[in-house]
């Protein structure tokens, strides 16, 4: 029987395992960093002074352009509510009727007294003509024709008199039919039918004008002073005579289709809060907007001038500060990832297309001409690492 040996056995595998190795290192990328690690690959941009939106994102609230409170001019019992509470109405709407009989009564009798006091001066101006004729042929004295003429306007101004009686006595019964002063949404009813309503003292409800409505918002004291001298020094245009354009974000983050501008800007600064107050007119057609409701203001119209932008992803925080990822080259001529350390600005938002880009604009940390990495910055796993920059684009 034929013996084998261990080592017989196994030296072809060791060679052919051995071999192995070899062809795979032999397969391995010729471009790896310090330590056999491949280079990470990147792209960039690179750094361009542009002019970039300065935009302005502080949180606001929305409320109804007019609230009304709505009250009886009249008083009387309150047949009816002619209305639902929250149903839009228009202007000139009748909300709610006061017993109208005594009204309508009034008004009746207003009108007779109008008609007796036409006949009154009709017959005035009759007796006065007959008199006259008498007078001229001397019939009658002096006197008999001064009172007829007396009569006449005595006649003429109770006519007048009686005309504005009328008058009021429309108005009390047109003001018996309680309607709406402006358009907008009922608020909820205060009062029943039923209910005796003295007068104006009496608040019946409420309606709120929704179309459109006002979004109020603080703006600091020091973000202010902050514009102002970047204005002085040539780094930032406001809107001219304040004219601010405004876009509303939702509290979904969704954008609001309708734009308004800023009519109102307080100047007084509030104590307690170091804000003043600014109010911006939005339209609302759709109603989608009710008073109460928190949105996100964005103030538009100002420009950063020759300032940098780099897209959001771009801008990384190692816990000290924000920095960007530079294109260098380290001392044997590498091409490397140098963080530099960026202060920031404002983001705003850019579209390009259908695709919209977040971008933030770079107040310091980068020049002109420098590359800055803005896709594969998770592939850089320390400072000075070797890159392979696979593309490069211009900003802006």
């Amino acid at each position: 029987m034929r013996r084998y040996s261990i080592t017989t056995v196994f030296r072809p595998v060791t060679l052919v395992f051995s071999s192995l190795l070899l062809l795979s290192a032999c397969e391995q990328p010729a471009q790896q960093s310090q330590g056999g690690m491949p280079n990470a690959q990147v792209e960039t941009i690179t750094a361009k002074a542009v002019d970039a939106p300065f935009i302005i994102s502080v949180p606001a609230t929305v409320s109804g352009s007019k609230e009304v409170e709505i009250r009886a001019r009249v008083s009387g019992v309150l047949e009816s509510r002619n209305f639902s509470e929250g149903q839009t109405v228009d202007a000139g709407q009748s909300l709610f009727t006061i017993d109208l009989a005594p009204y309508q009564l009034a008004y009746e009798q207003a009108q007779a007294a109008v008609n007796a006091a036409q006949a009154r001066l009709e017959q005035a101006q009759r007796e006065t003509k007959r008199l006259k004729k008498l007078r001229e042929d001397k019939s009658v004295s002096q006197r008999d024709y001064d009172n007829a003429i007396s009569s006449v306007q005595i006649a003429t101004a109770d006519l007048q008199a009686s005309k504005v009686q009328l008058r009021e006595a429309k108005l009390n019964l047109d003001y018996a039919q309680v309607k709406a002063p402006v358009a907008g949404v009922m608020g909820r009813e205060l009062v029943s039918e039923g209910t005796f309503v003295p007068g104006p003292e009496l608040l019946l409800t409420y309606i709120t004008e929704l179309d459109p409505v006002r979004v109020r918002f603080g703006l600091s004291e020091r973000e202010q002073l902050m514009m102002r001298q970047a204005q002085k020094k040539g780094e930032l245009s406001l809107p001219e005579d304040g004219q601010w354009q405004t876009r509303l974000r939702l509290q979904d983050g969704s954008e609001y289709h309708h734009g308004g501008e800023v009519n109102f800007t307080d100047v007084r600064i509030n104590p307690n809060t170091g804000t003043s107050e600014f109010q911006a007119i939005v339209p609302n057609p759709e109603f989608s907007l009710r008073p109460g409701q928190f949105v996100q203001v964005e103030l538009i119209g100002a420009v950063r001038n020759n300032t940098f932008v780099v897209p959001q992803r771009a801008v990384l925080d190692n816990g000290t500060g924000k920095f960007v990822y530079v294109v260098g080259k380290n001392e044997q001529g590498a091409t490397i990832a140098r963080p530099a350390p960026v202060q920031v600005g404002e983001w705003y938002r850019k579209q390009n297309g259908d695709k919209t880009e977040n971008l933030w604009i770079i107040r310091s940390g980068i020049n002109a001409g420098d590359e800055i990495v803005v896709e594969g910055m998770a592939r850089i796993f320390f400072p000075g690492m070797p890159i392979t920059v696979s593309n490069q684009q211009q900003q802006g």
